[in-house]
C-alpha cells in the first residue's frame, strides 16, 4: 500500500474516532465543555477530511483550510440559512449549526492548531526553509 492510500486509510480511521469523541463528549460532559470541545473537534474533523482529500498537504495548509471552512460555516449562520434545516434534522444541526456564536471562532482555531500539531508529530511534511534548487 502506498503512502497516499495509507494516509487516506489512517485518515478514515481517525475521522471515525473524532466523530466518536465528539458524540461521546456530548454524552459524558455538559455545558461549555461539551459545547466548545465539540466545536474544536468539528474543526479537527474538517482537518482530517482535508488530509484525506490531499494526503501530502502540509499541516499549516490543512489547518488554515480547516479553520477557514469552519469559520465560513459559522458566518453562514448569520444569514439564517441554516436555522430552518437545523430544526428539521439533527445531522444538519451537527454539521452546519443553527445560530452564530462568536466564541466558536476561537475554538475553531484551537481545533485547527491541535490537529496541525498532532499531524506534525506524525512526521507530516513541513514547509521547507530552503529555496528550491
Amino acid at each position: 500500500m502506498d503512502l497516499v492510500a495509507r494516509t487516506r486509510l489512517a485518515g478514515g480511521v481517525v475521522a471515525l474516532g473524532v466523530v466518536g469523541a465528539g458524540l461521546g463528549l456530548r454524552v459524558v460532559a455538559g455545558g461549555d465543555v461539551a459545547k466548545y470541545g465539540g466545536v474544536a473537534l468539528y474543526t479537527v474533523l474538517v482537518y482530517v477530511l482535508v488530509v484525506c482529500v490531499a494526503p501530502r498537504v502540509r499541516p499549516v495548509v490543512a489547518g488554515t483550510v480547516a479553520f477557514a471552512f469552519s469559520c465560513g460555516v459559522e458566518l453562514l449562520q448569520l444569514t439564517g440559512v441554516t436555522a430552518g434545516p437545523a430544526q428539521e434534522s439533527v445531522i444538519v444541526r451537527l454539521v452546519l449549526g443553527s445560530t452564530f456564536n462568536a466564541p466558536d471562532l476561537l475554538w475553531y482555531a484551537v481545533g485547527a492548531a491541535a490537529a496541525a500539531l498532532a499531524h506534525t508529530s506524525t512526521g507530516a511534511p513541513r514547509a521547507s526553509r530552503e529555496a528550491p534548487a
